[in-house]
């Protein structure tokens, strides 16, 4: 017989008392049958069904409807069920029926519905809550991951929208199991107008303005580790065998356009690759668009996983396929790479914090210097792949990377001689002087014929050489037996005069901010003379210069291509220094017009050991265009570089042209006569 609780009670301790009522309790659940958890279920979700097919009052907040309530009881048993079965480790019934009913399918279509009013935000808050309280992985199901990515799809498009709160909560579960399991990402953000619309979610979660939100969305949820970690999965996937041609070829890649392989211009890994971009394309999206709290802290952590944790070991890898894949891959970053503050951590990854000038027994202790060094690499492939990197960085809008490349060696004008007068001839200039090869290339020069060297080259108010003078110093540079572009059609000055005048302006356009000096620094002619050294970016350009007949063609393309660039600069030290081909340098010193000088010397002297060079040379510059078959000639790397050279010079005639144009009315420079360049 069963004790009452009067019983109980009157029980003389309560130890007693505690047995009687276990007793008790032991053989009512004997005699009760079990709970039945699928059927409670099931009769809740029917409950929810059932409104939709009798209610007919469709202003009815749902928040005053049974519906929350039997969202919160489905919950309960859920993890109920589970904690029950946890050493099983498998869905249990009450679970297993949500996934074959697709409940969360239909939850989403009521949610998008908004019936009753404010049902997407009670959808939105069981959609978190099922996520974050049921262990049992539930994202690689089609039946979850798919009405996820249809929520995610309904997300606000403006900050303060009603279901605001119940959206970021949402997307901050979600950050979570991502971060625990990052395979999942693949299911929330696959390639689709699904994921498209899941990525301007997350755009608009990390453009809020609110400091607070912002150091929240750092510091408490895994948002930018998550972001980041798929990053360097993707760039893991890319293969490590991929030609820099390519990689180059996949510029322009878009988050919101992926790019398909096509049957034309597909290559092995060409899809890896083209998710690795569209990402990181995203990512420079979410540093643009971001509070500067959550830009700096996703910039960084780039910086630090991708950057430093990945790249810097391949770029110093021993192995040449890996410095030459991460070289091109690097170089494909930056040329896509836009906000300031990725942009900060990429510079100081690259070129480090030190802007000091350089010493020539400096050894290479910073990855700069190690790049440095791979652009004189016994690999061509890799000397090629790592002058493209310097080029894409020198497009950069950031101050650092011009001044520690070349402006810190300049400050001072420590090139130029002290104490001496200005040369008043050619003859007087200490490196013409030296070569006795210069002075035939200016002789019956197109802009000024004349059989002797001209008089002394005029000067502004300001110093500076008179621009006619340093356009025909350049143009007249090589010697009549070397030059085959005025036998060819669209090969003369006027078209690098063109294409100058466009790369300068956007040049200095994007300088205009750091506010440079106008003019020289004055030189002080009692101050004694300093040693002077270009700097190991300078003197790796200058050295691959003086081997230009000598080296592949592509590769003199991009050394050329490089000094163009540096050229253009709007710097007055810069312009002395790689324009001016009068500037009297100290002892010892080497300028880029010195430079070409020299290897004019050397082009007179192998040009006597060429049988039928004219001839050759004509042909070569035709096969480099295209119009005649490529076989092959003896001197053909020579022959190569004659043409390079050729087009060099009136490169930088080009330049010096467009960066100061003669005072007063413009001054047409007509194309050179029949013979000349």
């Amino acid at each position: 017989m069963l004790l009452s609780k009067s019983n109980i009670f009157k029980c003389k301790s309560f130890g007693t008392a505690l047995l009687v009522w276990s007793y008790r309790s032991q053989l009512q659940i004997q005699r009760e049958p079990s709970i039945d958890l699928l059927g409670a279920f099931v009769e809740h979700w029917k409950g929810i069904t059932h409104y939709y097919i009798e209610s007919t009052d469709e202003n009815t907040p749902a928040k005053k409807t049974d519906i929350p309530w039997r969202l919160k009881q489905m919950l309960d048993i859920l993890v109920y069920e589970e904690r029950q079965q946890a050493a099983a480790g498998e869905a249990g019934p009450c679970l297993e029926y949500l996934l074959q009913h697709k409940i969360l399918e239909t939850l989403c279509t009521l949610g998008k519905a908004e019936y009753p009013p404010g049902m997407r935000q009670q959808v939105l808050q069981f959609f978190s809550r099922v996520l974050a309280q049921v262990q049992h992985p539930l994202l690689h199901y089609l039946s979850v991951h798919r009405p996820v990515q249809k929520l995610l799809q309904l997300g606000g498009t403006v900050p303060g929208s009603l279901t605001e709160k119940e959206e970021v909560q949402f997307t901050t579960v979600l950050c979570s199991k991502i971060q625990q399991d990052p395979d999942l990402l693949t299911y929330i953000l696959e390639k689709s107008r699904v994921a498209l619309k899941a990525q301007e979610n997350l755009l608009l979660l990390v453009s809020v303005a609110s400091p607070a939100a912002a150091t929240c969305l750092v510091q408490s949820s895994p948002c930018c580790p998550a972001i980041v970690e798929h990053l360097c999965r993707l760039y893991r996937s890319v293969p490590t065998f991929l030609d820099p041609a390519d990689i180059a070829t996949l510029e322009g890649i878009s988050w919101r356009l992926p790019s398909a392989p096509s049957d034309e211009a597909s290559f092995p890994g060409k899809e890896a690759l083209a998710a690795f971009l569209g990402w990181f394309d995203y990512c420079d999206h979410l540093v643009t668009e971001a509070h500067p709290v959550v830009a700096d802290a996703l910039a960084k952590a780039v910086a630090e996983k991708l950057f430093m944790e990945i790249l810097q070991p391949q770029l110093l890898h021993v192995s040449e396929q890996s410095v030459l894949t991460s070289t091109a891959l690097l170089t494909a970053i930056l040329r896509q790479l836009r906000p300031a503050a990725l942009l900060r951590e990429a510079v100081a990854f690259l070129l480090g914090p030190d802007q000091q000038a350089a010493a020539p027994e400096d050894s290479p202790r910073t990855l700069c210097s190690h790049l440095i060094g791979h652009c004189d690499h016994l690999s061509d492939e890799i000397s090629v792949a790592t002058l493209r990197l310097f080029e894409e960085l020198l497009q950069k809008p950031h101050e650092q990377i011009i001044r520690s490349l070349i402006l810190c060696n300049l400050e001072g004008r420590p090139y130029v001689a002290r104490g001496s007068p200005e040369p008043e001839s050619y003859e007087d200039t200490l490196d013409l002087e030296e070569d006795p090869y210069f002075t035939d290339g200016f002789l019956d020069s197109g802009f000024q014929p004349s059989t002797k060297p001209p008089p002394a080259p005029a000067t502004n108010s300001d110093g500076r050489t008179a621009v006619t003078e340093i356009v025909n110093s350049f143009l007249c540079l090589v010697p009549e037996e070397a030059k085959t572009s005025a036998f060819l059609e669209e090969t003369g000055y006027d078209t690098y005069v063109h294409d100058a005048y466009g790369l300068f302006q956007e040049c200095s356009s994007r300088v205009a901010p750091w506010g440079w000096p106008q003019s020289l620094t004055p030189l002080d002619p009692h101050e004694p003379e300093r040693p002077f050294f270009e700097g190991h970016f300078l003197q790796m350009l200058f050295d691959r210069m003086s081997r230009i007949l000598e080296q592949p063609y592509s590769l003199n393309l991009q050394v050329t291509s490089v000094l163009s660039r540096l050229a253009l600069f709007p710097h007055p030290h810069i312009h002395e220094y790689l324009l001016d081909p009068y500037i009297n340098l100290a002892p010892g010193c080497r300028s880029l017009f010195s430079v070409l000088v020299r290897v004019i010397g050397d082009l007179m002297q192998r040009i006597q050991r060429v049988p039928q060079f004219p001839g050759k040379l004509l042909l070569v510059r035709k096969q480099l265009m295209g119009q005649v078959p490529g076989e092959q000639l003896d001197h053909q790397t020579l022959l190569q570089g004659v043409v390079v050279l050729e087009e060099f010079c009136k490169e930088l005639a080009a330049i010096a042209f467009v960066k100061f144009p003669p005072h007063g009315p413009h001054v047409h420079l007509s194309p050179p006569s029949e013979g000349h360049v």
